[in-house]
């Protein structure tokens, strides 16, 4: 980009993005379809249970439908269901990224599974769940493909990238960021964390490679793509340009950006090698809205960059109130209009 993200950034319309009575409503990933309207791929899951760790026990990925990039986007269907838990992504889905590919739709998303009832309204569920500990464990990325943005989908009986003993992603696999090339292939920036002990390391990010979408997807290296004690990150997303590759994420300490769970920019010529960008924040918590009223969010996280004309030209992410760490009443996947 020419100039800063941050700089370009336009009032949010109050009344654009997606959410539902009922639900928790995160991780907005939109495409635009052949009769011109926008699709919204999102991640629900309902609200007797908790924000967080909810959507481990019961997330499904909907679909939901504007006529403009600004929404408000209107509920359609749910496109990946729980289907049981002797399916590796069967008992959640979430982590939507939408792409098209020539006639093909892909969406990425992360699911898991656990052997272990529903969580029933009232019942207690927290982190410490046999529920929770276990999805947390069987995370891992999937591909679900179809003809059609209304499907049906066709999903995998495995996910398109597991585990690696002993390396930095030994524990679970998330947050998918694929970039797919004109041929097919696709560089995948994802989320991991490592077996430390019984337990888990903190987030980092790393790079997978496949000659083509259908996989296999290897990863690239046998250390994360920013080291996580220096550079925290989460909530990759990606995209090529004539000069290598781009990025913003989820600055989780706020020692790049500048600000506790703001964004940040990066890029790569190789999609294995980042460097921070000159002017690094790419993104604030602190949103202007087209009413004129500026607004810190309790959560602002999953960003999402629709491409026009492979111009970048609206900015989707996951948002709260309250004051943030998950504390809010309600949430809801906003958009930002982009100046040229």
């Amino acid at each position: 980009m020419t100039t800063n993200l941050y700089e370009r950034l336009l009032p949010a319309p109050r009344d654009g993005g997606f959410e539902m009575t009922g639900y928790w409503v995160w991780c907005g990933s939109v495409v635009q379809s052949e009769d011109g309207r926008f699709h919204m791929f999102a991640s629900r899951w309902p609200k007797h249970l908790p924000m967080h760790p909810g959507w481990l026990a019961h997330s499904e990925v909907v679909r939901a439908v504007s006529d403009t990039p600004e929404g408000p986007y209107q509920f359609q269907e749910v496109v990946l269901p729980a289907r049981g838990a002797q399916y590796w992504d069967g008992r959640s889905t979430h982590n939507p990224h939408i792409v098209k590919h020539g006639s093909k739709y892909l969406l990425y998303y992360m699911g898991t599974t656990y052997p272990f009832p529903d969580v029933a309204p009232g019942e207690k569920y927290d982190l410490d769940d046999a529920r929770c500990i276990v999805a947390r464990a069987n995370k891992r990325i999937g591909l679900a493909t179809a003809d059609s943005v209304e499907g049906p989908w066709e999903r995998l009986d495995k996910p398109i990238l597991d585990v690696r003993p002993d390396k930095f992603d030994s524990y679970l696999t998330s947050n998918p960021a694929p970039c797919v090339h004109e041929d097919g292939s696709v560089l995948l920036i994802y989320k991991s964390r490592a077996y430390k002990g019984h337990t888990f390391s903190d987030m980092a990010l790393g790079a997978a490679w496949a000659d083509h979408y259908t996989g296999p997807y290897r990863a690239m290296s046998e250390e994360p793509i920013f080291p996580p004690s220096d550079i925290h990150l989460e909530d990759p997303f990606v995209w090529k340009t004539e000069d290598g590759y781009e990025m913003i994420a989820k600055d989780m300490n706020g020692n790049v950006g500048g600000e506790k769970h703001g964004g940040i920019h990066a890029h790569s010529r190789d999609g294995m090698n980042w460097q921070l960008a000159e002017n690094p924040k790419a993104y604030s918590r602190q949103v202007t809205w087209d009413d004129g009223t500026t607004r810190r969010m309790g959560n602002f996280e999953r960003p999402f960059l629709l491409f026009q004309n492979g111009k970048p030209t609206h900015l989707f992410a996951a948002t709260a109130d309250g004051d943030g760490n998950f504390g809010g009443r309600n949430t809801w996947n906003m958009v930002i209009p982009i100046r040229e």
